[in-house]
């Protein structure tokens, strides 16, 4: 199943993402006198009686919204925390001429860098290389901690694409990555959560481009360290809560990565697309 979260009435409501448009999760339950999840975060914390609500909505063929007729918010509206992996594709760990990591390299955003499918991107005048990074986003769905590999996975709610914008200036102003990825709405996520009975992460294709030219492209199976591997370690160090975000790592092809003359920064009116197989096309524009 695909969801969605968009805005009704200046609030963040639940959709289900149709071929032919985004069924109103409220408004349609209402019309058939059906209990379902009425945000995303409801969605998650229900777990199975959630879905089960929301495939019984769909039995009663509900009318659909065009996609054009909404406006899309952030997927999940609030998570505890929003943890990211760095590194975490060899490609990507040699153009940035970094020593292959023995462990996951763990870093956090915030929830101002909370941005939507769709939204516009103001890049802080504070930065002047603003880079992009094409990720699998996690979703945590249950609290998890101390899992094992085996287990992770039964722990995640669904996944999205997202885009770890960096200011690269910023994060490579001391050791520590802080400043250069937490400006606000860096991390937009979307266009849709996909639930983890419909996506199996293992092997997905991933890609950007920049103004429609291709600038990443690679499978999720390259990761050094998979969403599993991922999971089960952070949760030997900390407690993963419902709604928690986790950025899987980025492959090669970031603008970081290119000779430093040929480093042309994302600038404002460009487009970054990114797109994960089984999810679509997370679509900013840089203001």
């Amino acid at each position: 199943m695909k969801l969605v979260s968009f805005y009704q009435n200046g609030k963040p409501t639940l959709g289900i993402l149709e071929e032919n448009g985004v069924i109103p999760v409220v408004t349609a339950a209402e019309a058939a006198s059906l209990s379902a999840p009425r945000t995303m975060e409801e969605a998650i914390t229900g777990g199975q009686v959630a879905l089960s609500q929301l495939q019984a909505l769909l039995a009663t063929k509900p009318t659909v919204l065009p996609l054009d007729a909404i406006t899309y918010a952030p997927c999940v509206a609030s998570p505890e925390k929003i943890l990211c992996v760095g590194l975490n594709y060899a490609a990507h760990s040699a153009e940035c001429k970094a020593d292959l990591p023995t462990v996951p390299v763990i870093f956090s955003k915030f929830n101002n860098t909370l941005a939507a499918h769709q939204e516009q991107i103001p890049i802080p005048p504070c930065t002047s290389k603003v880079d992009y990074e094409a990720e699998l986003v996690v979703i945590i769905g249950k609290t998890a901690n101390n899992v094992s590999k085996e287990k992770a996975l039964d722990y995640v709610f669904g996944y999205t694409a997202g885009n770890d914008l960096s200011a690269r200036d910023l994060q490579m102003r001391t050791p520590q990555w802080l400043l250069g990825k937490t400006c606000d709405h860096f991390a937009p996520t979307g266009p849709c959560v996909v639930t983890a009975d419909s996506l199996n992460p293992a092997k997905l294709e991933i890609s950007s481009r920049v103004n429609g030219e291709i600038r990443q492209h690679s499978n999720t199976c390259d990761m050094i360290f998979d969403c599993a591997t991922v999971i089960s370690y952070l949760s030997q160090h900390l407690t993963l809560k419902p709604g928690d975000l986790i950025f899987t790592g980025t492959p090669s092809g970031v603008i970081l990565g290119y000779p430093e003359a040929k480093q042309v920064w994302l600038k404002a009116g460009d487009e970054v697309v990114i797109e994960i197989e089984g999810i679509g096309r997370l679509v900013n524009i840089l203001k």
